[in-house]
């Protein structure tokens, strides 16, 4: 089994924040995994637990410091990793992020792939679903659960997920290639052990540019992007608490929702 695990560099949640000139102000904030891109990395390796034939591929689109995510992915112990890297692939949004992803993962073996549910930067949760439309291949949002089986007749293996769903969860069963998208709750991620970061050294990383996946950046680069950012802000700071006591409380808290917060 080919397994293909599709990662992101963000800034570390626990960093603050800097707008300047409607941009995020990157400098000096530590860099993490996507923490959602994680609990996809894991349960690539406990399926491979169960399947020792399988191989884990990671796989990211972003400039040269995007390499330590991939790093840490091979130090938790995936295979080898591919690293789609050009100048054409600077703002993209992310549908072309799906295309390059869906044009590089082509040239790979696969029979699952794994992304996060959403990037906690820009919490589109898009570059999965187009992913899995590009590829021509079923698609699960949002999975709490996964249980592979064995092949049918067919050959193919068969999967039962389980997904998140507003006030509960429903399980659905599929067959392989597949994508899915994973949750909060599916398993609970590994930190890379100092044996793992060694090994990692050692692990391959290909570097693909452009040209190299066939990405044409006059048709599918920025300039073709469907969601434009028009800008970009911090949230009003929040006003002070106030306590209202006596028997007006009421009145003046209808007041103060209806006249100052416009809510009613």
């Amino acid at each position: 089994m080919n397994i293909v695990v599709c990662v992101k560099q963000v800034l570390d949640t626990a960093a603050r924040i800097r707008i300047a000139d409607g941009r995020v102000d990157a400098q000096g904030i530590p860099r993490i995994m996507n923490p959602y891109d994680e609990y996809a990395a894991e349960e690539a390796l406990l399926i491979r637990e169960k399947n020792p034939g399988a191989t884990i591929s990671l796989i990211t689109v972003g400039p040269e410091n995007f390499r330590d995510t991939l790093k840490t992915g091979l130090a938790m112990g995936a295979d080898k990793a591919v690293h789609l890297m050009d100048p054409a692939f600077e703002g993209l949004d992310n549908l072309g992020v799906a295309r390059v992803l869906a044009k590089a993962i082509r040239t790979l073996p696969f029979d699952l792939v794994l992304c996060g549910r959403q990037a906690v930067d820009d919490d589109m949760a898009q570059v999965g679903p187009a992913l899995a439309a590009l590829l021509g291949i079923p698609f699960v949002a949002t999975v709490t659960k996964l249980i592979l089986g064995p092949p049918d007749g067919s050959g193919k293996c068969q999967a039962t997920v389980t997904r998140q769903i507003e006030g509960g969860s429903e399980t659905l069963e599929t067959s392989l290639p597949l994508l899915l998208t994973c949750q909060k709750g599916l398993n609970v991620p590994r930190l890379p052990s100092l044996k793992g970061i060694m090994a990692a050294k050692k692990k391959e990383v290909t570097v693909l540019d452009a040209q190299a996946v066939g990405f044409d950046p006059e048709t599918m680069g920025a300039g073709a992007n469907r969601v434009k950012q028009t800008g970009l802000s911090l949230p009003p700071a929040r006003k002070k608490g106030r306590i209202l006591e006596g028997p007006q409380a009421a009145l003046q808290l209808a007041r103060i929702l209806r006249e100052e917060e416009k809510l009613i």
